[in-house]
């Protein structure tokens, strides 16, 4: 296995490349644009095909049409970008093809700024686009999860015929640390998927679509869908728990939160205070069961986001008990701090003595 010193930006291109990924298009945007800059270079020297296209709405309808083909395909953006790609998502979703779509989220609404934040959570997890439909969403907290989460989401793509979203952020992109790639080079075959259009010499022929006008026909294709979708709900729910055995206050955070949380917690047991962390990593099936089996009825749960409180929802829907969720959350790519969620803590009068 290579170790390398690389960038979360870096590590998710490098890992598309290895997992089969041969069709790129994208459009620069800040904090993402090494991405974009990486995969210009290493899509041409591994054998693939790399466009920067004229906005990020063309970008997702090229990997639309790649996708067709059975091509393992990419697009990555930012908080603006992604928003623009939301009818290209819905298309994907509803004509059933597998891509990756990466997030590397940075301040908004509006043009907002280039600094990281949390705050397209609802987009990701709740259908930014248009229609009945849903799509595993990823939440790396470090430049190996990158890595990682963006080989494993190809996989997922092609196993339902679903887009996946790798939810990132600017900190996570940009960073540095040390990896290691634990993956072998994929050879994607397009040819054996029998979904694929890859020309109908010999067979009959297929067709993808996502347009039914027939009165019925579109319940009964979203009804199918459905299935898919509680299908993926059943099967990738991802979830880390750390330190939450016997915790009276249980932290839940994800990606650039969820590592400010663990030092946290690390230091509230330090002072003999029972705390814990639990990390939804899949957004989207969120983890309610594993969320609520930490529930003793007594203990409290404080919610961090880098947002004015979105995943906060469903941690309430989880745990049904509003008066034991705490919440502090920084907006337009303000980073919470030891120090601030310390604050809200004591302010809440969770103490050493009580717990």
């Amino acid at each position: 296995m290579k170790k390398m010193l690389i960038t979360g930006n870096e590590a998710c291109g490098e890992a598309a490349i290895t997992a089969g990924c041969k069709f790129y298009a994208g459009y620069p945007i800040t904090p993402q644009n090494e991405l974009t800059s990486y995969m210009s270079k290493r899509m041409e020297e591994s054998g693939g095909v790399f466009v920067q296209s004229e906005s990020e709405l063309a970008a997702v309808n090229m990997v639309l049409g790649s996708s067709v083909t059975g091509t393992r395909s990419m697009t990555t953006s930012s908080s603006p970008g992604i928003s623009l790609m939301q009818e290209g998502v819905s298309y994907l979703a509803g004509c059933q093809l597998p891509a990756v779509i990466v997030n590397v989220m940075r301040g908004g609404p509006g043009l907002g700024n280039i600094a990281a934040s949390q705050a397209d959570y609802f987009q990701a997890t709740k259908g930014g686009g248009h229609g009945d439909y849903n799509m595993v969403v990823l939440a790396p907290a470090s430049v190996q999860e990158m890595s990682d989460f963006t080989y494993e989401a190809f996989d997922i793509a092609d196993r339902y015929r679903n887009p996946v979203m790798i939810l990132s952020d600017g900190i996570i992109g940009q960073m540095m640390e040390p990896m290691v790639m634990r993956h072998t080079v994929k050879k994607d075959d397009p040819d054996k998927k029998t979904w694929a259009l890859r020309g109908a010499k010999s067979r009959p022929p297929r067709y993808i679509r996502s347009l039914f006008l027939k009165e019925g026909v579109l319940e009964e294709w979203n009804k199918d869908l459905q299935k898919k979708f509680r299908q993926m709900e059943k099967n990738e729910i991802r979830y880390e728990k750390y330190r939450t055995e016997g915790a009276k206050i249980v932290f839940v955070a994800y990606g650039t939160s969820s590592r400010i949380a663990r030092s946290v917690v690390d230091g509230l047991r330090k002072k003999g205070v029972k705390a814990g962390l639990f990390r939804p990593i899949s957004l989207w099936p969120f983890p309610y069961k594993a969320l609520r089996a930490l529930d003793t009825g007594k203990n409290k749960f404080f919610v961090i986001e880098m947002s004015a409180g979105q995943m906060v929802y469903d941690v309430k829907l989880a745990i049904q008990d509003d008066a034991r969720i705490l919440f502090h959350g920084r907006m337009g790519g303000g980073v919470p701090t030891e120090e601030d969620i310390l604050k809200v803590v004591k302010k809440a009068r969770v103490k050493n003595s009580k717990y």
